[in-house]
């Protein structure tokens, strides 16, 4: 018997093999399993659905490698590994980012993301003022949404800059207040 983590490569891989061919809404399991080479059972043994196999490829793939570098204060570095993760498997995140609807790819990759947050701020203790409604996970839904926000946008750009250029898109944002914006501006 093959071990769970490479039974669940292998379903990765026959997933993101098939969407570069056809729309993932029409991808089935056992178009999965057929490409996988494995049955149909082996398949709901490791996931509930393509939707949860999608999310497993977020999170192994892109999420997890940059984890250990959030962890230990390189936001940079992390965001790097994250969109270069993207970037070297572009024409199937291409393709996934498409999605839309309940399980849509930005829903998916929002919640990996706010996962991340929400344990470091946990970590870190972060003390928030006005704790009755600024919770570590509103603040974690807030940076989440909004670097779902870039990549998802990045993708249909069409990577139009470089991950290394984004990741300078992403230290300008988030160093910068909305006043801050506002004041540099002129606009007060």
């Amino acid at each position: 018997m093959q071990a769970k983590e490479s039974v669940d490569q292998l379903l990765a891989d026959a997933f993101k093999e098939l969407v570069l061919s056809m729309p993932i809404e029409k991808i089935t399991i056992k178009k999965i399993t057929d490409k996988a080479g494995v049955i149909r059972p082996t398949f709901y043994n490791h996931f509930q659905d393509k939707y949860e196999l999608l999310e497993w490829i977020i999170r192994e793939q892109i999420i997890s490698p940059a984890s250990a570098l959030l962890s230990t204060g390189y936001v940079k570095e992390a965001f790097l590994v994250i969109f270069n993760n993207v970037y070297e498997d572009r024409g199937f995140y291409a393709k996934a980012a498409r999605l839309e609807g309940q399980n849509s790819f930005q829903s998916i990759i929002q919640l990996c993301i706010r996962e991340v947050l929400v344990d470091e701020f946990e970590k870190n203790h972060i003390d928030l003022p006005q704790k009755k409604w600024l919770t570590i996970e509103r603040l974690a839904d807030y940076y989440a949404f909004s670097l779902s926000y870039i990549v998802i946008n990045w993708i249909k750009s069409n990577y139009l800059v470089s991950p290394e250029e984004l990741v300078l898109v992403c230290q300008y944002i988030l160093s910068h207040s909305l006043e801050d914006l506002l004041n540099d501006s002129g606009i007060r």
